[in-house]
């Protein structure tokens, strides 16, 4: 599949092939699937040439068709080169791979696949999967090369066909579709860094559970290997952030850098792009640096979690432990009583008394009541709450 759009001020359209030119007041957009860019590609390549100024380098080409590619950031005289992960949505078809050191399905903490019976239980971690999405901006002409069955690129469409008619419908709107290629990738690279954003509820959720089961003293934590793939998970979201960061404050630096000729023949106008691009910019490496954070934090409670779980444990046992050793000393008073009457002697105080028994046990009765107390009154037998 693939679709040209053709941007101007206020509107844009479907057209059927490449134009000769670019309009003046707009750009031209060229989406389409990683599955077919291939097969487009000197089709592609000769309407870069024709509206950008130049054809896109056989490097970027392949990194385009990478579908495992991380994100990225390059750029030459012409254009900007930009290659962002999005979140794989549910439903979507033909699985890509994840960005190497990433996880295509959870596992245990073995690295054996996770229990069927407990994917439910992973299902927020189990969508950090990850796909490339592939960003070529000229002056004038943009392309974009999706995953197949990514939803992104006709959610804009759709959103921007609703905003030209509602400029059109009311008098005196300011149409909000986008004036150049370079803010369409930011406005498209900030909604799906926004996608990282909306999983926080989901992830925080389930680790909420988890600690929950982790801090439960009657009963013992079955789910280890889930939370050691959920651990992997946040790893894996956290060097993600950190790529994207890269790539896009790299764009940020580039856009900072180039002269205002760049951006216009008309300073004022040409000041006004630049400082929408890098205000843009700068709010989706804010959205990023939050998604961040957020990976950091999660990691953080889970193991603080696994901490407060040991320390609960250590002092259970360490209470268990204190119970039988008082009891164990209250024993050992009555033990050596009856060692004492047990020796192999003829004279021994009270051995033929005919009240020496009950004295006996008296005694001892005594000894562990008075032991009892003291050890209760000190606490050595406090009732652990549960």
């Amino acid at each position: 599949m693939l679709q040209i759009l053709e941007f101007t001020a206020d509107s844009l359209r479907f057209v059927e092939d490449f134009p000769a030119q670019a309009p003046a007041d707009g750009f031209v957009w060229v989406f389409c699937d990683r599955a077919n860019f291939q097969a487009s590609l000197p089709a592609l390549q000769a309407a870069a040439q024709r509206l950008g100024g130049s054809p896109m380098l056989d490097l970027h080409c392949k990194d385009l068709a990478n579908p495992a590619h991380p994100s990225h950031y390059d750029f030459t005289s012409v254009y900007d080169l930009l290659i962002f992960r999005r979140l794989a949505g549910e439903g979507e078809t033909g699985v890509e791979p994840d960005a190497p050191g990433g996880e295509p399905n959870p596992t245990d903490g073995n690295g054996d696949p996770a229990d069927p019976a407990r994917m439910p239980d992973l299902k927020a971690f189990g969508r950090i999967r990850t796909r490339a999405v592939g960003f070529v901006a000229f002056d004038r002409f943009l392309i974009s090369v999706h995953p197949d069955g990514c939803t992104t690129a006709r959610t804009f469409i759709e959103r921007f066909i609703a905003d030209a008619r509602q400029a059109v419908d009311a008098s005196g709107a300011r149409s909000r579709t986008p004036a150049t290629p370079a803010d369409l990738v930011l406005r498209m690279v900030n909604t799906l860094v926004d996608s990282y954003l909306d999983l926080r509820k989901a992830l925080t959720s389930q680790l909420e559970r988890w600690q929950a089961q982790l801090l439960r003293s009657g009963k013992d934590f079955q789910d280890w290997h889930l939370l050691l793939a959920a651990r992997s998970r946040l790893h894996v979201l956290e060097d993600l952030c950190e790529e994207q960061h890269d790539a896009v404050q790299e764009w940020l630096d580039s856009l900072r850098e180039q002269p205002l000729t760049a951006f216009g023949p008309e300073p004022t106008l040409a000041q006004v792009t630049r400082d929408q691009l890098v205000a843009r910019a700068r709010d989706v490496v804010e959205h990023i640096e939050r998604v961040a954070h957020h990976a950091r934090r999660l990691e953080q409670s889970a193991e603080t979690a696994v901490q407060m779980h040991f320390s609960a444990q250590s002092h259970r046992t360490n209470a268990i432990m204190r119970t039988l050793t008082a009891i164990t000393a209250v024993f050992l008073p009555l033990n050596l009583i009856t060692g004492f009457f047990g020796m192999n002697f003829d004279f021994l105080p009270l051995i033929h008394s005919t009240h020496g028994l009950w004295l006996a046990v008296g005694l001892m009765a005594a000894i562990a009541t008075g032991l009892l107390v003291v050890f209760w009154r000190k606490r050595y037998l406090a009732r652990t709450g549960r």
